[in-house]
């Protein structure tokens, strides 16, 4: 089993923060979001891994091989952002021989039985209902619950079962013939060929697909998604911090996940913050939030804020002598 991760794309939703930071290495309760993806594969026995990167690629290669020096690895660049279906068609080379693909999308964090998906006779993608799923993959169940039809973004769904970005292929070289055809007759939707139309051709060919629901997705794609995302995880055991050092003078409210070597002190911090290592946090309060690395907050309170790694902040102090009957708005 080879597991294909797509981490090509710029992430531009994110911004400022993917400027200069792929957003699968954004932290979310402690780890980077990447880091889930891997570590779930790992404990169901995958160890070889195909990575198609792309934007700040470089920087995702340096990670994985020093995060997991003992994993099977390859990386292959998409140098055109061309859609879902144009990054598999990427790593070709490095799947057309593989038995089965498990491929998972790596902005994705997904609390599922992955074991489950693994073990299944049939090819297989995860989906979740959603209130909402014009901007989704949506995926129609037919008879004895296979999968009838994959629609990306309809205008009208008729299903409100959203596909999650994780899949199995049992036939990867007719999942690569079909992609290869749409290339060549340049069927594309806005420039792009999705995975979806990809799948939806293996399903007309014959090829049976079964869903299979997770429990909790949630695609990281914007500031507020990932924070909550971050609170989430956080209320979740064995993500949080129980066995933290002692700051000066500084409340700290669970759940929290603080990184090594940082300096905090005369400050508040918590619930639902995450802070990199090696950060400095004085005289501040900070909820709801994800800091990064190498930063430094002084003064301040932050609360549902998304700081960088290396960033500085500092606030406002004010020295006030205020009378009765006084009322002042700093807002």
């Amino acid at each position: 089993m080879k597991a294909v991760i797509p981490v090509a794309g710029a992430g531009t939703n994110l911004r400022p923060h993917t400027y200069t930071q792929p957003k699968p290495l954004i932290p979310v309760a402690g780890k980077a979001i990447i880091s889930f993806i891997i570590d779930d594969l790992i404990a169901e026995g995958v160890d070889d891994f195909v990575f198609v990167i792309g934007y700040l690629g470089e920087k995702i290669k340096d990670y994985v091989e020093g995060h997991y020096p003992n994993i099977k690895k390859e990386f292959v660049v998409q140098h055109e952002r061309m859609g879902s279906a144009h990054a598999i068609w990427t790593a070709k080379d490095a799947i057309q021989d593989a038995e089965e693909v498990f491929i998972f999308f790596g902005d994705t964090i997904i609390d599922a039985d992955i074991k489950t998906m693994l073990e299944s006779e049939h090819s297989c993608l995860a989906v979740k209902k959603v209130e909402d799923p014009r901007q989704f993959g949506v995926v129609e169940i037919g008879e004895n619950d296979f999968v009838k039809k994959v629609v990306e973004k309809p205008t009208i769904p008729k299903s409100n079962l959203a596909s999650v970005g994780v899949y199995k292929i049992k036939e990867v070289k007719k999942l690569l013939s079909i992609i290869q055809n749409r290339f060549e007759k340049q069927i594309a939707e806005v420039g792009e060929f999705p995975l979806t139309d990809a799948i939806m051709g293996m399903i007309e060919e014959g090829t049976k697909f079964i869903t299979y629901p997770v429990d909790n997705w949630f695609d990281c794609g914007k500031s507020e998604i990932l924070l909550k995302t971050n609170a989430t995880l956080l209320d979740k055991e064995g993500y949080a911090d129980e066995d933290l050092p002692t700051f000066y003078n500084t409340i700290i409210i669970h759940p929290v996940s603080i990184g090594k070597d940082c300096d905090i002190k005369n400050s508040i911090i918590g619930p639902h913050v995450t802070i990199g290592n090696n950060t400095e946090v004085h005289n501040s309060i900070i909820s709801e939030s994800i800091i990064g690395s190498f930063s430094r907050i002084e003064e301040i309170v932050l609360n549902q804020s998304l700081v960088g790694s290396d960033a500085s902040i500092r606030g406002l102090s004010q020295r006030l002598n205020i009378g009765d009957n006084t009322e002042i708005d700093f807002t």
